[in-house]
């Protein structure tokens, strides 16, 4: 018995991120999520006018930097997701993609090693 080929064998490329990639977004959604709300309950059971002082302060304890930190770190995989498919979507030429993940990195990278500091420096 033969085999019968019908059409040509399929090429996809980044063929496995697709739930990873799903998940990887919701989970890191509502991390972000329940960060807003921490961040939101002490601004609002902060008394008085909100300065660089009470900003300063909310920041300052340990739990709070780690959480900050971590909720940095999700949300630069959250967007290096989005903006790596939307790359793979609808830029065609591979060069002008690779060009572009690079840029997207090199600015995550950037924007992270900023907010680190800003933070740490509290």
């Amino acid at each position: 018995m033969s085999s019968v080929n019908y059409g040509s064998k399929r090429i996809v490329t980044g063929a496995g991120y697709g739930f990873r990639d799903w998940l990887a977004q919701r989970v890191t959604a509502v991390l972000m999520a329940l960060f807003t709300v921490v961040l939101l309950a002490q601004v609002i059971f902060t008394s008085g006018p909100i300065g660089y002082e009470e900003w300063a302060s909310i920041f300052a304890s340990q739990w709070m930097k780690v959480l900050t930190f971590s909720v940095i770190i999700a949300l630069l995989y959250h967007v290096w997701v989005g903006m790596r498919d939307i790359w793979m979507d609808y830029v065609k030429p591979l060069a002008v993609r690779l060009v572009l993940h690079v840029l997207t990195l090199v600015w995550l990278v950037g924007c992270a090693g900023w907010a680190v500091q800003a933070l740490w420096r509290l």
